[in-house]
């Protein structure tokens, strides 16, 4: 009877552990409760700076506008002499390029300056500066599994995030603080058999309209583990 009586215990840690354990919805009501406790995400009206310094070139300066209610979107882009401005304002856009409205299609092809990228950077500034909040939007599929695990040293809660097909084709790792609920990293893969894909290091909090926000972001490939780049949030 003793080994019965073995299992039967470890049956029972198991369930209690697994009760004490949050579920991923709680994890992220309190990330989000951490980050954003006002609820301001998705009324944002402000501006900030971002500031990206890449291996073997000059910073890139990079002011970003948003009135969230108006769907409107502004980003202008600085590196060396060079300047451009993408404005989304409801479904129209507007582009510049060193002040200048009218340009070549040469310069539109060589630094992308079409609707569709503006449209692409308010879409992706929206995502990266609205993480966690942006996990609760339609077509984010949030797995039901919780893992406790280490990552790069640091002990997290870790939540899978798929997509519906038309949302998204990556695989996505959240990492969250187990005491103060803190998104402090994220993974992707567009293949996790072949281990593509980045993951990013966040560091430090930025106030932003009454939300906290990380401070710098660190990305480096998932294989190589090579560093990319590294975009610190700073006001305008």
């Amino acid at each position: 009877m003793r080994p019965f009586y073995i299992l039967l215990a470890s049956l029972l840690l198991s369930i209690v552990v697994q009760a004490q354990n949050p579920t991923a919805e709680e994890i992220l009501s309190r990330s989000i409760g951490y980050h954003d406790p006002n609820g301001v995400w998705g009324s944002y009206q402000g501006s900030f700076v971002v500031v990206m310094e890449t291996p073997g070139q000059t910073p890139r300066y990079s002011e970003i506008t948003m009135d969230q209610p108006a769907d409107r979107f502004r980003l202008h882009v600085r590196r060396g002499e060079t300047k451009k401005t993408y404005e989304w304002n409801a479904g129209t856009c507007h582009l510049s390029f060193d002040g200048k409205t009218e340009f070549s299609d040469a310069i539109a092809q060589e630094h992308r300056l079409t609707c569709d990228r503006a449209e692409m950077y308010r879409d992706y500034y929206s995502y990266l500066y609205g993480l966690p909040m942006k996990l609760r939007d339609p077509g984010t599929r949030l797995g039901p599994e919780v893992k406790r695990q280490t990552f790069h040293g640091t002990e997290y809660w870790v939540l899978e995030v798929q997509y519906d097909p038309e949302v998204g084709q990556d695989l996505w790792y959240f990492y969250f603080n187990p005491e103060t609920y803190a998104l402090e990293a994220y993974q992707f893969y567009h293949d996790k058999a072949k281990n593509d894909g980045e993951y990013i290091l966040l560091e430090g909090e930025h106030r932003l309209g009454g939300m906290r926000l990380p401070r710098i972001r660190t990305w480096y490939t998932n294989k190589e583990e090579k560093l990319l780049g590294t975009d610190t949030l700073q006001n305008l």
